[in-house]
């Protein structure tokens, strides 16, 4: 009895040509998620951002309630240096009413969500809280208390397209302190960044092109109004 062979089974598995096929839709897809991926990864960092400057501003207010005035920024360059984060004792001056948060002060987050810890004199501030005082709330605040007077010297925000967001007139309300992160590209934009020692013009709005800056601002009102219902005023 003749036998016959039987052919072999066929051996299972992707063709090179299959695998090729199946890596570029892989591939694909990957780039469609990236961005996707990416702008989502920048908006939790600009909403945390957000979170951090809120609980900034609450301590702020904190602490004129604790102490009857607003702290000066902090100008210390050295991180090794025991003043480092510390508010300035003195800010009477325009150059020095514009400086970095004192984070160490206020016991808030050194940087934003895109900062980098400074570890030398020479380190870049990337990602550090800018800040500016109005003057005359760095001493004393009373009932009666105004602001600084000069048409550069007042704190004046401005939106993308230069229209004012706050008062103009020296006699009319402006913010007493500014806050802000200058965003994803870690520069200072627009009006912020000129970073003037005698002239108080900043800017704050939606993202651009030009500009990611979050800035917020503390007014008279909002300060005056939490002081008065912890008993400090008038």
């Amino acid at each position: 009895m003749r036998m016959h062979n039987k052919p072999p089974y066929p051996q299972g598995g992707f063709s090179l040509v299959e695998m090729a096929i199946v890596l570029a839709i892989v591939a694909l897809l990957l780039g469609s998620l990236l961005p996707t991926i990416s702008s989502q990864i920048e908006q939790q960092r600009r909403n945390e951002t957000r979170k951090q400057l809120d609980e900034i501003k609450e301590a702020l207010i904190g602490y004129a309630i604790i102490y009857g005035y607003l702290p000066c920024p902090t100008t210390t360059t050295d991180p090794a240096n025991a003043s480092y984060g510390v508010a300035d004792t003195s800010c009477s001056g325009d150059a020095l009413a514009e400086g970095f948060l004192p984070w160490k002060t206020l016991g808030v987050a050194e940087t934003d969500a895109w900062g980098s810890k400074r570890s030398s004199t020479g380190s870049l501030w990337i990602g550090y809280w800018r800040y500016r005082v109005d003057r005359n709330f760095n001493s004393t605040i009373t009932i009666s208390t105004g602001f600084c007077t000069g048409a550069n010297d007042c704190l004046l925000i401005k939106d993308n397209l230069g229209n004012n967001l706050t008062e103009t007139s020296a006699t009319k309300e402006h913010p007493v302190a500014i806050i802000y992160s200058t965003g994803p590209n870690i520069t200072a934009d627009g009006q912020n960044a000129s970073w003037e020692a005698t002239s108080g013009i900043y800017q704050s709005d939606v993202p651009s092109a030009s500009f990611d800056d979050i800035l917020i601002w503390i007014s008279r009102p909002q300060l005056f109004n939490r002081m008065v219902a912890a008993g400090k005023l008038p």
